[in-house]
């Protein structure tokens, strides 16, 4: 089934262990992991010839090279291998599923589908998962994941990565979610992969910080210091300080944790605003460490904006610190007189010296570098240089994913010689024949570090410089990429002989039949996806009078504990509950967080307090309080199969509660119609006067109804008059 492709060595061994297990494969960038899924799927939708394929990617240019490569590779009808993203409808995805052999899908497009039932993964003979690292917390591979392991007939998953991680807590963490039995890794020194791999030089240019640097430095580290002492003397720090990101935020969180269970003392709203202060600092400081004055100053000016508009006392307090102020009134001065970070003088030597019909890939971090360094490099003879970034607009700049992958096209084809790119191109994206990879600044990642090293030496031998700021932070994340590289091989080793998975019976045991309909806009809810874990069978419909119904009689609104008390204090609440009321014989509400109620708006306890007692004994709807999605999805869960215990899973929106009168009864069968809701089916009997004169309408009419348009007056009348069957 496989055409213009000859397999190496080190591939046709990781195939074989790919055709017998769930593996993991980590190959570093260039190295053709793609082409050990084109061998999976062949293999699989030989031996399963009724069976699909699929692989998921996080971006949609990754997911359009892997249609390219399937199609030019795989020798079945190009019609049958399809690509879902985004821009795709819900309804053409459904229907291309019912022909395809071959998926190429974005993970949170799939999600839905798979919540919707649009695509069903029974029929899956191989999932494999691109970038495969990502694999971690709530990304939405996980989730698919675990339902794919649970209702595929023939499952095998392919998790295909450069890097899954340096720690191993990390790389557990993936190699359990996608549940993995065997690992296959390879360096660029194994004997099976060294003939294959194009030799690729790694320099470290070094350039020295100004003494205005220096100075502007001193200012911003004496600020920072300041700031630590000051949670020093609260009593919140002892012994060593904190100092990099990562021990700032845990102690945030800490804190945040103690105040959120209701410890609201001065000194721990104090010290969270102080180290606030201190982690933006801290930002400051690597800006001008790593990337320069114009950076810098841009940030300055956005914080300084930022204190008039905003009511963050951390941003309005920082602009006035002594320390910080002198260090803005530097950056401006060095700003006029157009002083910029050394690296970029360095850089426009570099490549002024390059062989201009060879192709330069430069990464930054950040945007504002990213365009100076365009700027600068299209004033060097022979030079067209690009900027690459994300989606998300930010100060002017953004990319849709069609521009994006255009702008590969054209690079790659030779239209223009030096792309700049933030850490968006770092993943996957193959661009043949780059001569020259430079980073603007190293970074501590051991991840983005490989996958940015591997954009050269993919077929000619290549070279990568790293500009380095001796004597700041740069030197750290130089040797902190090193070590994490280092030890991240010597932990995927170690694993190999412990993964292998034990078989169960979960995947032959009976599914359970609850149902449990859950309004439309709350599909992107965590709740969901752990109902469908718990084996519920979700119907998203449109709901007008609640967020989720768990039987004929419970319906139930759900609030976050901000949402709630916000709600209270708008009294939106009490209209709500009464639409709940009025259509549920058993109405819930359910408030989701651990946060503290009373200290979510600045309103007396006793007031929130008065509102809570009105809900429970005037409207005689019971308050549940959960601490998260996973909690609520458990209640949700056990109440919906109490509820329906031996009464199979065929009921509606529409209850059982018991129609007091005439009108309610009128109310209750209008409502029955697709799409319409309480609120629409009041309208309706105001409008037309009865129940005989709206079902007789025709669809010009109803459409003169608010809420009402083309699609949803056809639905209606295609009920009224379609002949039953």
């Amino acid at each position: 089934m496989i055409t213009g492709f000859t397999p190496r060595l080190y591939q046709e061994t990781i195939f074989a262990t790919c055709s017998k297990h769930n593996t993991l494969v980590v190959l570093p960038t260039g190295m053709g992991k793609s082409n050990i899924f084109l061998m999976l799927a062949a293999h699989r939708l030989k031996h399963y010839p009724n069976s699909k394929v699929m692989i998921l990617a996080p971006t949609k240019p990754l997911c359009q090279q892997h249609l390219g490569m399937m199609r030019d590779h795989l020798d079945i009808d190009p019609d049958k291998i399809v690509l879902f993203t985004g821009m795709v409808s819900p309804a053409v995805r459904e229907q291309l599923w019912k022909e395809a052999k071959v998926i190429i899908s974005t993970p949170q497009g799939l999600e839905n589908d798979i919540i919707s039932r649009r695509v069903d993964l029974s029929d899956v003979s191989l999932l494999t998962f691109d970038e495969a690292h990502r694999a971690v917390k709530d990304y939405a591979y996980v989730w698919i994941a675990n339902q794919y392991d649970k209702l595929a007939k023939h499952s095998r998953i392919l998790g295909l990565t450069a890097s899954p991680g340096s720690d191993k807590q990390t790389i557990e963490e993936v190699c359990k979610n996608l549940h993995v039995e065997e690992i296959e890794v390879r360096g660029v020194d194994d004997p099976d992969v060294r003939p294959y791999v194009q030799e690729t030089e790694v320099d470290w240019i070094e350039v020295e910080l100004p003494d205005e640097f220096r100075d502007i430095q001193r200012d911003l580290q004496a600020c920072f210091k300041s700031k630590l002492d000051e949670v020093k003397n609260y009593g919140i720090l002892s012994g060593s300080y904190v100092t990099s990101k990562k021990e700032i935020l845990s102690l945030q969180a800490s804190l945040h944790a103690q105040i959120a269970a209701g410890n609201k003392h001065f000194t721990l709203l104090k010290s969270v605003s102080l180290l606030a202060e201190a982690m933006k600092v801290q930002h400051g400081i690597e800006l001008l460490e790593t990337q320069g004055i114009g950076a810098l100053l841009s940030y300055m000016k956005g914080l300084q904006s930022k204190s008039v508009s905003s009511k963050v006392k951390a941003t309005k307090n920082l602009v006035k610190d002594r320390n910080f102020h002198a260090a803005v009134a530097k950056t401006i001065l060095l700003a006029e007189r157009q002083v910029e970070h050394p690296k970029i003088p360095k850089l426009m030597d570099i490549i002024r010296q390059e062989d201009k019909s060879g192709k330069i890939i430069i990464f930054t971090q950040y945007r504002d570098s990213g365009s100076k360094i365009v700027e600068e490099a299209n004033k060097v003879p022979g030079i067209e240089a690009r900027l690459f970034v994300g989606q998300m607009k930010k100060k002017g700049t953004g990319m849709s994913q069609k521009e994006q992958i255009e702008m590969i096209e054209e690079f790659s084809s030779g239209e223009f010689n030096t792309i700049v790119m933030t850490s968006v191109g770092e993943e996957g994206l193959d661009i043949p024949s780059v001569d020259l990879v430079i980073f603007y600044e190293p970074i501590p990642s051991a991840i983005r570090h490989i996958q940015r090293r591997g954009r050269t030496g993919r077929h000619s031998r290549g070279r990568v410089l790293v500009l380095l700021a001796k004597n700041t932070r740069d030197e750290g994340y130089r040797w902190s990429a090193h070590h994490k590289e280092k030890r991240m091989y010597r932990t995927l080793r170690s694993f190999k002989t412990k993964l292998i998975k034990q078989p169960t019976l979960e995947r032959y045991v009976p599914k359970d039949t609850t149902v449990i309909l859950v309004d439309h806009r709350e599909k992107g809810s965590g709740i969901i996806k752990q109902l469908i874990e718990l084996g519920a069978n979700i119907k998203l419909e449109r709901l007008e009078h609640a967020d989720y119904v768990l039987s004929p009689r419970v319906s139930v609104e759900l609030k976050t504990v901000a949402d709630f008390v916000d709600s209270l204090i708008d009294k939106r609440i009490f209209q709500q509950l009464k639409n709940l009321c009025r259509n549920a014989e058993r109405p819930l509400l359910v408030v989701e967080g651990t946060a503290d109620i009373y200290s979510q708006r600045n309103v007396h306890a006793n007031a929130i307090r008065g509102l809570i007692g009105t809900i429970a004994v005037d409207f005689g709807v019971p308050i549940v309080y959960t601490k998260d999605a996973v909690d609520t999805a458990a209640l949700f869960w056990i109440i919906a199969k109490r509820e329906q215990l031996g009464k199979g899973e065929d009921f509606s929106v529409h209850s059982d509660k018991k129609i007091r009168s005439l009108k309610e009864m009128q109310e209750y069968i209008i409502s029955s119609l697709p799409q319409v809701g309480p609120n629409t089916a009041k309208s309706l009997l105001k409008q037309f006067g009865s129940v005989t004169k709206v079902v007789n309408a025709e669809p010009g009419k109803l459409k003169e109804i608010d809420k009402i348009g083309n699609k949803k007056a056809e639905e209606i009348r295609k009920v009224l008059d379609s002949l039953y069957e």
